[in-house]
Parts: structure tokens; C-alpha cells; sequence
């Protein structure tokens, strides 16, 4: 039902007389219109999910996807799902709807931000120490997450809550684990492929543990990230801008070689 109510809110626009030049405005509402028509009524008016779809404004899994990979599921749909493939509708009307979500998820190609790459590059490998965790561009530590596309999975606000607020929406893949050694050592890291009777911790240095919890005089889990909680203290809010331009700067350089590699893979 939800598919003919689409094609009924397009069909008119593609049956009227042509005009020379659609205004931006126009090709804008008509997209906004297909969204709200069709895909609303499962992800939400805001694209944020609903009773039957999940959140595809907010998810890193789903910002992540390029364009060509979004306009995919468009036309095939995904299998052994709800959704459904939108095919018949055509290419203009498929990629007036990715532009509209797009604009939902606050597509982070298009956004004017504050700050300064070079500063906050020098913030990252410098006062700030991201880089004794973190590598970008294949430098800096082993110890977290390589944060060379972190911003093509995230939009702006998310990238600076990330840094303020680390220990919001901790996964807990990623939180402190403290073990104590028989001789009373203690080791304190990340747990890398745990189970019930062993895990890897991996700590701060880049050394990896392979402990036996049989062994082990106590191990316990803090409900925190071992990235700094006082950043909004340390760093100035020009300086947090920075470090997110930064971090942006990287997602679009990527998107830059992905979209020249999608480019030569046509040719």
C-alpha cells in the first residue's frame, strides 16, 4: 500500500506538461514528499525509526554507506527484510530521496563547520594526545579505534559529544578491565576475545595479555572509557571545533578516494 501511495504522490509530477528548469526548491519538496509518503511510515518522519524500521539517521552503520551502496538497497531492496525494492520508481526519484536523507543525517560532506584542520591536526598529535590511542592517516597508537573515517559515520554534534562525553552510551566492548595478577600485579586495558575462561587485554602500551581468569586473584569491569572524561576542561570550545574539523577533514578525503575508485571501477 505504502509503495502505491509513493508512486501516486510522483506520478503526477512525471505526467505534467515538462518544464524547462525545476527550481531547487521544487526538486527538494518533491523528494521530502516521497520520503514522508513512503518512507516515514516505518523509519519516521525524521528517519530516526519507528515501530517497524530501525534509525537510519544516526546510525554509523547506515552513515557510513556511500551513495552508491544507499542508492543500491533503493533499487534491490534487502533481502529476507521488510524492505523492499523501489526500483520502478527511477533513478531521479531514488536519488532525490538519498539527497533527502542526506539532509536528515546532516550529510557531513556539505556542512560549513568551525575550527581549523591545521590546528586541530596539531591538537590531535600534540597538547591533546588523541594520537597515543588513536592513528589517523596510519599514524598514532594501537590501543583505540582508527579514527581516519571516524566522521563519515557521524555528524558533527556526535563526533563532539564523543569527545566531551565518552562515557554516554559507552559500549561496554570498550570500557576498563582491571585485572589482578596471583602475585598481586595489576593489569589494566581493554578486553580483546573474551569468553568464560580466558581474554586478551590489550593495554594502553599496545601489549597484548593472554590471561587465564582461573589464575587470575580478581578481575573487575569499570563502567568507564579509558578515554579522558575532562576534555571540556582541558580544551577550549575553539579547540573541541578544531579537533572535530579535523576529524572531519579525514572522512572527506576518504570519500574523495572512494568516490575516484567508484569513478574507475565505471570505466
Amino acid at each position: 500500500m505504502l509503495c502505491w501511495l509513493l508512486v501516486a504522490a510522483i506520478c503526477p509530477a512525471q505526467n505534467a506538461a515538462p518544464s524547462r528548469s525545476p527550481s531547487k526548491a521544487n526538486t527538494d519538496a518533491t523528494a521530502q514528499q516521497a520520503f514522508a509518503t513512503n518512507c516515514a511510515g516505518c523509519h519516521g518522519l525524521d528517519g530516526k525509526g519507528g515501530e517497524r524500521a530501525p534509525d537510519i539517521v544516526t546510525r554509523p552503520n547506515v552513515r557510513q554507506l556511500s551513495d552508491a551502496q544507499l542508492l543500491q538497497i533503493l533499487q534491490n531492496g534487502i533481502p529476507r527484510t521488510s524492505m523492499p525494492a523501489f526500483s520502478y520508481l527511477g533513478d531521479p526519484v531514488l536519488r532525490g530521496l538519498l539527497t533527502h536523507l542526506r539532509t536528515l543525517q546532516g550529510d557531513p560532506k556539505t556542512e560549513n563547520l568551525p575550527g581549523d584542520v591545521r590546528r586541530g591536526k596539531q591538537l590531535f598529535f600534540g597538547q591533546a594526545e588523541c594520537s597515543r590511542c588513536h592513528t589517523a592517516r596510519g599514524e598514532g597508537g594501537f590501543f583505540a579505534s582508527d579514527l581516519t573515517g571516524y566522521a563519515k559515520a557521524r555528524g558533527p554534534g556526535a563526533i563532539r559529544d564523543a569527545i566531551l562525553q565518552p562515557n554516554r552510551d559507552l559500549d561496554l566492548r570498550n570500557r576498563i578491565v582491571v585485572a589482578t595478577l596471583a602475585n598481586g600485579r595489576t593489569i589494566e586495558g581493554i578486553a580483546r576475545n573474551e569468553d568464560n575462561f580466558s581474554m586478551q587485554l590489550l593495554t594502553p602500551d599496545g601489549f597484548f595479555y593472554l590471561l587465564t581468569k582461573s589464575a587470575l586473584k580478581n578481575l573487575s569491569y569499570r563502567n568507564e572509557s579509558p578515554m579522558p572524561a575532562d576534555y571540556g576542561s582541558r580544551l577550549s570550545a575553539a579547540q573541541i571545533d578544531d579537533l572535530v574539523k579535523f576529524l572531519d577533514s579525514l572522512a572527506k578525503e576518504n570519500l574523495k578516494k572512494e568516490k575516484s575508485q567508484e569513478d574507475e571501477d565505471e570505466d
